[in-house]
Protein backbone atom coordinates (compact mmCIF):
# COMPACT_ATOMS: atom_id res chain seq x y z
CA UNK A 1 0.00 0.00 0.00
CA UNK A 2 1.15 3.79 -0.55
CA UNK A 3 -0.35 6.90 0.39
CA UNK A 4 -0.69 10.64 -0.21
CA UNK A 5 -0.58 12.58 2.04
CA UNK A 6 -1.53 16.58 0.37
CA UNK A 7 -1.28 19.15 3.95
CA UNK A 8 -3.36 21.89 2.10
CA UNK A 9 -3.37 25.49 2.40
CA UNK A 10 -6.30 27.57 0.50
CA UNK A 11 -5.93 30.48 -1.82
CA UNK A 12 -5.12 33.66 0.31
CA UNK A 13 -8.81 35.26 -1.38
CA UNK A 14 -10.43 32.40 -0.07
CA UNK A 15 -11.32 31.98 3.73
CA UNK A 16 -11.65 29.00 5.60
CA UNK A 17 -15.26 28.11 5.44
CA UNK A 18 -15.59 28.48 1.24
CA UNK A 19 -12.37 26.38 1.01
CA UNK A 20 -13.74 23.23 2.58
CA UNK A 21 -17.02 23.54 1.95
CA UNK A 22 -15.37 23.75 -1.74
CA UNK A 23 -13.02 21.07 -1.40
CA UNK A 24 -15.84 18.72 0.00
CA UNK A 25 -18.63 19.48 -2.23
CA UNK A 26 -16.91 20.35 -5.57
CA UNK A 27 -13.43 18.69 -5.53
CA UNK A 28 -14.84 15.61 -3.67
CA UNK A 29 -16.98 14.51 -6.33
CA UNK A 30 -14.28 14.86 -8.91
CA UNK A 31 -11.75 12.84 -6.82
CA UNK A 32 -14.19 9.92 -6.69
CA UNK A 33 -15.46 10.31 -10.16
CA UNK A 34 -12.18 9.65 -11.13
CA UNK A 35 -10.78 7.22 -8.60
CA UNK A 36 -11.22 4.06 -10.94
CA UNK A 37 -9.45 5.51 -13.50
CA UNK A 38 -6.35 6.56 -11.67
CA UNK A 39 -6.57 3.38 -9.39
CA UNK A 40 -7.31 4.79 -6.02
CA UNK A 41 -8.86 2.50 -3.44
CA UNK A 42 -9.37 5.48 -0.80
CA UNK A 43 -9.53 8.92 -0.58
CA UNK A 44 -10.18 10.66 3.21
CA UNK A 45 -10.23 14.40 3.50
CA UNK A 46 -9.67 15.65 6.91
CA UNK A 47 -10.46 19.67 7.70
CA UNK A 48 -9.06 21.69 10.18
CA UNK A 49 -10.83 22.34 13.34
CA UNK A 50 -10.62 25.23 15.46
CA UNK A 51 -10.34 24.31 19.32
CA UNK A 52 -9.00 25.08 22.57
CA UNK A 53 -6.02 23.28 22.66
CA UNK A 54 -4.72 24.26 19.20
CA UNK A 55 -1.92 27.63 20.62
CA UNK A 56 -1.12 24.88 23.69
CA UNK A 57 -0.32 22.47 21.06
CA UNK A 58 1.66 24.39 18.61
CA UNK A 59 3.55 26.00 21.43
CA UNK A 60 4.46 22.87 23.41
CA UNK A 61 6.64 21.97 19.69
CA UNK A 62 7.78 25.18 18.78
CA UNK A 63 5.36 25.31 16.04
CA UNK A 64 5.32 29.19 14.44
CA UNK A 65 3.93 28.14 11.12
CA UNK A 66 0.11 28.41 10.70
CA UNK A 67 -2.41 25.06 10.60
CA UNK A 68 -2.91 23.74 7.51
CA UNK A 69 -6.52 23.99 6.00
CA UNK A 70 -6.90 20.33 5.80
CA UNK A 71 -4.80 17.13 4.92
CA UNK A 72 -6.09 15.04 2.33
CA UNK A 73 -4.93 11.35 2.09
CA UNK A 74 -4.96 9.10 -0.77
CA UNK A 75 -4.43 5.33 -1.02
CA UNK A 76 -3.06 3.01 -3.30
CA UNK A 77 -2.39 -0.89 -3.80
CA UNK A 78 1.12 -0.39 -4.98
CA UNK A 79 3.45 1.80 -6.38
CA UNK A 80 3.21 0.00 -9.62
CA UNK A 81 -0.43 0.32 -9.65
CA UNK A 82 0.25 4.26 -8.83
CA UNK A 83 2.38 4.09 -11.91
CA UNK A 84 0.42 2.42 -14.34
CA UNK A 85 -2.59 4.50 -13.72
CA UNK A 86 -0.83 7.28 -14.03
CA UNK A 87 0.98 6.49 -17.01
CA UNK A 88 -2.11 5.91 -19.04
CA UNK A 89 -3.47 8.72 -21.47
CA UNK A 90 -6.69 8.19 -19.19
CA UNK A 91 -4.90 8.55 -15.95
CA UNK A 92 -3.23 11.55 -17.10
CA UNK A 93 -6.41 13.23 -18.45
CA UNK A 94 -8.30 12.58 -14.54
CA UNK A 95 -5.26 13.71 -12.95
CA UNK A 96 -4.91 16.91 -14.97
CA UNK A 97 -8.64 17.73 -14.24
CA UNK A 98 -7.86 17.49 -10.80
CA UNK A 99 -5.08 19.78 -10.91
CA UNK A 100 -6.83 22.81 -12.62
CA UNK A 101 -9.64 22.23 -10.34
CA UNK A 102 -6.70 22.17 -7.20
CA UNK A 103 -5.83 26.13 -8.82
CA UNK A 104 -9.20 27.03 -7.86
CA UNK A 105 -8.98 26.89 -4.39
CA UNK A 106 -5.25 25.45 -3.14
CA UNK A 107 -1.96 27.65 -2.56
CA UNK A 108 0.31 25.22 -4.23
CA UNK A 109 3.18 27.62 -2.60
CA UNK A 110 2.01 26.98 0.49
CA UNK A 111 1.04 23.43 0.99
CA UNK A 112 3.13 20.08 1.05
CA UNK A 113 2.84 16.73 -0.61
CA UNK A 114 4.58 13.89 -0.43
CA UNK A 115 4.48 9.75 -0.50
CA UNK A 116 4.12 7.76 2.75
CA UNK A 117 4.07 3.75 3.64
CA UNK A 118 1.91 3.77 6.33
CA UNK A 119 3.15 1.94 10.16
CA UNK A 120 0.60 1.35 12.07
CA UNK A 121 1.04 1.77 15.86
CA UNK A 122 -2.60 1.70 17.13
CA UNK A 123 -5.43 0.39 15.82
CA UNK A 124 -7.53 -2.71 14.48
CA UNK A 125 -5.06 -3.32 11.67
CA UNK A 126 -1.84 -3.08 14.00
CA UNK A 127 0.09 -6.85 13.01
CA UNK A 128 2.25 -8.12 15.74
CA UNK A 129 5.54 -7.99 15.11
Amino acid sequence: MIKLVYALRRRADIDRVAFQHYWLATHGPLVRDAAATLAVVRYVQSHTIVTPIDAALAGARGCAAAPYDGVAELWWDSEATLLAAMGSENGQKAAAVLLADEADFIDFATSAIFFTHEEIIVGAEVIAA
